[in-house]
Parts: structure tokens; sequence; C-alpha cells
């Protein structure tokens, strides 16, 4: 199955049902950004699925077979970061 993308430079709720992560790209980062993901249709209340991480420029985090989400998918950037998000 082909991925959608969502490519964001802040807190974003990628998608409101169940997902799958497949990956995040970060094209750019300044001052150590930070990235957590959580299980959610809303602000990062659920649950962490990914906790949170420094994340470095021009890196690519794969998810091979994906993590699998039961209520959404909702990404928190904390500093200055472009990153691209690829799920299901």
């Amino acid at each position: 199955m082909s991925s959608n993308y969502a490519q964001i430079s802040a807190t974003a709720n990628i998608k409101n049902q169940a997902a799958k992560l497949k990956g995040i790209f970060c094209s750019s980062a300044t001052s150590s950004p930070t990235v957590t993901v959580y299980d959610t249709q809303t602000t990062g209340t659920g649950m962490k699925i990914i906790d949170t991480f420094v994340m470095t420029a021009a890196t690519n985090y794969s998810f091979y077979d994906g993590i699998t989400t039961e209520n959404g998918l909702y990404v928190v950037i904390s500093g200055t970061a472009s990153i691209t998000v690829y799920y299901e």
C-alpha cells in the first residue's frame, strides 16, 4: 500500500482515526528540536507511541512494518524543524 504524507513544521494532528506510522523524515532542524508521537486525535494527551527524541536534519527515521495506532496520529514538535510524516 502506498503511503500518505504530511509536511509539518509545528505540532499537528496527522490523522484522526486509526493509522500506521511508516516513518519521519527531518529535512531541517535547528537548536535540537524534539518530536513526540501520540496515539490520539487531539492534543498530546493519549498514549505515546514514540517518546520524545531529538531530531537530526537530513535524517530519515523508518518504521519498516509501521507502528499501528487505534485512535489517531498526533505529532508534537518542540523547537524549530521541518519534517515529513508518512503514514497509512
